[in-house]
């Protein structure tokens, strides 16, 4: 039985040689335009509270990455003073959840 939804027709079979998945295609891209180190740093920004956890994004009110340097700003004296003594377990949860190196520092601001 035929689908609805199967295309028919001389070009229904067809299909690129050189195809490939849209995660290869979209990497590809980011490299020729040289954007690959800005998207990592911004999915850092966008997964903040899935890699801390929610108490500290939640006392989070600022946080971007730049040049291999994470930039934080705080609400709570005691978090960041907790922070600054687990600077490297930090970029270690980073690093970890990006898959390869991304961060090197962490600066509070």
């Amino acid at each position: 039985m035929d689908s609805p939804f199967s295309p028919k027709g001389p070009r229904a079979a067809t299909r690129k040689n050189d195809s490939q998945p849209l995660k290869e295609a979209i990497d590809a891209l980011l490299r020729l335009y040289k954007l690959q180190n800005q998207f990592e740093e911004t999915s850092i920004e966008a997964n903040w509270e899935e890699i801390m956890g929610k108490p500290i994004a939640a006392r989070t009110t600022k946080v971007y990455a730049k040049n291999l340097k994470l930039y934080l700003q705080l609400d709570s004296a005691p978090l960041k003073k907790e922070l600054m003594m687990a600077k490297q377990k930090m970029i270690e949860l980073i690093n970890k959840h990006a898959g390869k190196t991304i961060i090197e520092e962490v600066v509070f601001l």
